[in-house]
């Protein structure tokens, strides 16, 4: 009788590198960026703005990760759900960042149950996308 090895399946995600994830996801942090520096309104900064970040990490994580895409937006929405839980409890004072400027920045200060609503547009938004782009 003939023993056939197998290959395990890597616990580890296969590790890639998309460009056109990549060159999204630089787009979109400069777009964050100059918001974030030059649009101070109601509208733009507090809502395209967040609909736009986590559309940003989803393009990082699909940039080097070859993993499918509703785990992977469903990973991003309880990442950005949990980073405004924290808001919530005010963890940047919590540990006491509250005078850095770029930890107030990334991490937030002001819990926003429209910002939960934003996140699940932008994971709305990417889904619908991948799913047109795969037809």
């Amino acid at each position: 009788m003939t023993r056939v090895d197998t290959v395990p399946t890597p616990i580890v995600p296969m590790l890639t590198f998309k460009r056109n994830y990549f060159i999204l996801t630089v787009l979109l942090f400069i777009t964050e960026v100059l918001i974030a520096l030059y649009v101070h309104d109601r509208i733009i900064r507090p809502y395209i703005g967040d609909v736009l970040v986590v559309i940003l990490i989803y393009c990082f994580v699909k940039s080097f990760f070859r993993l499918p895409d509703v785990p992977v937006a469903i990973g991003v929405l309880l990442f950005a759900f949990l980073v405004e839980t924290l808001q919530y409890l005010k963890i940047v004072e919590v540990i006491g960042l509250q005078d850095s400027k770029f930890f107030s920045t990334i991490m937030g200060t002001s819990f926003a149950w429209m910002d939960m609503l934003t996140y699940v547009i932008g994971i709305g938004i990417v889904l619908i996308v991948e799913k047109k782009r795969k037809k």
